[in-house]
């Protein structure tokens, strides 16, 4: 192995250091391109190719899901069905008057069948 003095030198163990504890820290699902075994020896063999290959190429992507969501559009979908495009989700319950109407109707029917029962 090559003698790397000074700073270089200290910034690439840094960088080794960083590399290494990102691997095996990442979960295997997320890794790109390569097993996370193969990306831990890649690292540990060659140590300043390695880490820049493994920061560039191997380190899963943060942040994937969608940045912008429309107006009538959930944040965070609860379900992938839920995850379509220009689907319709109401902000406020005030603003879904079927919805309500339907829930009212609902409780009425609950209410009266409860009655009909004592």
């Amino acid at each position: 192995m090559l003698y790397f003095g000074g700073l270089f030198g200290v910034v690439m163990i840094g960088l080794t250091i960083f590399a290494v504890v990102d691997v095996i820290t990442s979960d295997e699902g997320s890794v790109r391109h390569l097993p996370k075994v193969m990306w831990l020896l890649l690292v540990l063999l060659f140590p300043l190719v390695g880490s820049i290959a493994w920061l560039v190429a191997g380190r899963p992507v943060v942040g994937t899901g969608r940045a912008r969501f429309g107006a009538f559009e959930r944040g965070t979908p609860a379900y992938p069905e839920y995850d379509r495009p220009g689907r319709f989700a109401a902000g406020n319950p005030d603003d879904d008057e079927d919805f309500l109407r339907r829930c009212r109707e609902r409780a009425e029917e609950q209410r009266r069948k409860g009655r009909e029962n004592q």
